[in-house]
């Protein structure tokens, strides 16, 4: 992360988050923690093998909450065929 390139895609992400609106920052309440963050780093290259593109994405770390104690619901947005038939026509 002390390279420039990353810096800089990294702050094109921020920038790109803010301006979409992504969260809303707002206090946590007092019996709960927050939830970390992390960046994901990739190289993008084209079939040449030169680099094309930096990419970050920032991503939360999920995988560290325990259900009953960090959340009790589960859900997972997916969109059944049938639904993606009748947007389609």
């Amino acid at each position: 992360m002390t390279q420039e390139c990353w810096r800089q895609a990294m702050q094109t992400k921020m920038q790109a988050i803010e301006a979409n609106m992504t969260w809303d920052v707002s206090d946590l309440p007092s019996n709960q923690k927050s939830i970390g963050l992390k960046w994901v780093f990739k190289v993008k290259k084209n079939t040449e093998g030169k680099i094309v593109k930096y990419k970050v994405r920032l991503v939360t770390k999920g995988y560290a909450q325990q259900q009953g104690v960090d959340f009790d619901k589960v859900f997972a947005p997916i969109a059944r065929i049938e639904i993606v038939r009748v947007c389609w026509l």
